[in-house]
């Protein structure tokens, strides 16, 4: 496991910057397209509309869900319908998650975390592992998020580690206390379970 670079007080801004010079870094890297990974939730939309803004190849990126809701695009719920309708604009490809999707090696796979250390869709009640078979799996948190109680298409954890860099961005102190802690090694929580096996660079933004 590489120890995460924590950068704590950074603005939706900055966060949005810092993902511009390693897109851009990405795609001068080759000539072909490179994939991202982004979460859903309220923190990252904000930042993925200063990032949509910037004058990105957007042509070259393709942008993957970490998880969705299982439910119609155009359902408020829909991740996919939200990052589709910021950063297609932009001439980005927008790819939704199905079980059938054969996700890519990743540039960057951005993830958030929940208060109960839960990445992507992989709730702990779900017992996600760093030997999964599978890149996709249907799950259903347990207890079902009232503000989205639905079922759930979600990477699994070798999925996402399948990227050259990791990112989190997570708000509040006691996330940070968790986060810091299963960086430790102190917990068996998801995120505990992905860090432990990361050996790309990790930066989290508090």
């Amino acid at each position: 496991m590489n120890r995460p670079e924590i950068i704590s007080g950074a603005d939706d801004r900055a966060i949005a910057l810092w993902l511009y010079q390693w897109i851009e870094e990405a795609l001068a890297a080759g000539s072909g397209y490179i994939a991202i990974t982004v979460p859903g939730g309220s923190t990252p939309f904000p930042i993925l509309e200063q990032l949509a803004a910037l004058p990105l190849d957007w042509a070259r990126v393709e942008v993957w869900p970490g998880d969705d809701r299982l439910v119609p695009e155009e359902h408020p719920a829909s991740n996919v319908g939200r990052i589709r309708a910021l950063l297609a604009p932009a001439g980005a490809q927008v790819t939704a998650l199905t079980l059938e999707s054969e996700p890519p090696h990743f540039a960057l796979a951005w993830l958030g975390m929940g208060g109960d250390g839960h990445i992507a869709s992989l709730f702990p009640n779900t017992d996600p592992r760093v030997d999964d078979p599978l890149k996709v799996r249907r799950l259903t948190p347990d207890p079902l998020p009232p503000e989205a109680p639905f079922d759930r298409v979600s990477l699994t954890i070798p999925a996402l580690l399948d990227a050259d860099r990791i990112l989190f961005v997570i708000r509040g102190e006691d996330k940070r206390a968790l986060f810091e802690a299963a960086a430790a090694g102190e917990s068996d929580l998801p995120v505990a379970r992905l860090l432990s096996a990361a050996r790309q660079p990790v930066t989290c933004f508090t």
